[in-house]
C-alpha cells in the first residue's frame, strides 16, 4: 500500500496517542467539573486536571467513561 499525500499529512498531524491536537484542546473531564484533561504518553492515558482519575485511549480512541476510568491516587 502506497501512501499518498493526503494520508501523509493526516499522519503526521496526529498529536500524542494519535489524537487529533484539535480534539485534544476541547476534551474535558465527564465528571461535572469538566477540567482539561492533559496526555499521559507513557500511560496511554488521558488525566484529568481536577479529580486525578485516568482516562484510556484505546485504538486512538479517548475512553471517557466513568466507570472506565482508574482513580490514580490509590
Amino acid at each position: 500500500m502506497t501512501e499518498t499525500p493526503a494520508t501523509t499529512q493526516a499522519t503526521s498531524e496526529r498529536g500524542p496517542l494519535g489524537l487529533d491536537p484539535q480534539l485534544l484542546k476541547i476534551l474535558a473531564c465527564p465528571d461535572t467539573h469538566h477540567s482539561p484533561l492533559t496526555v499521559d504518553e507513557e500511560a496511554g492515558e488521558l488525566l484529568c486536571t481536577t479529580c486525578d482519575r485516568a482516562f484510556p485511549v484505546r485504538d486512538g480512541i479517548p475512553v471517557l467513561l466513568l466507570d472506565e476510568a482508574r482513580h490514580r491516587n490509590g
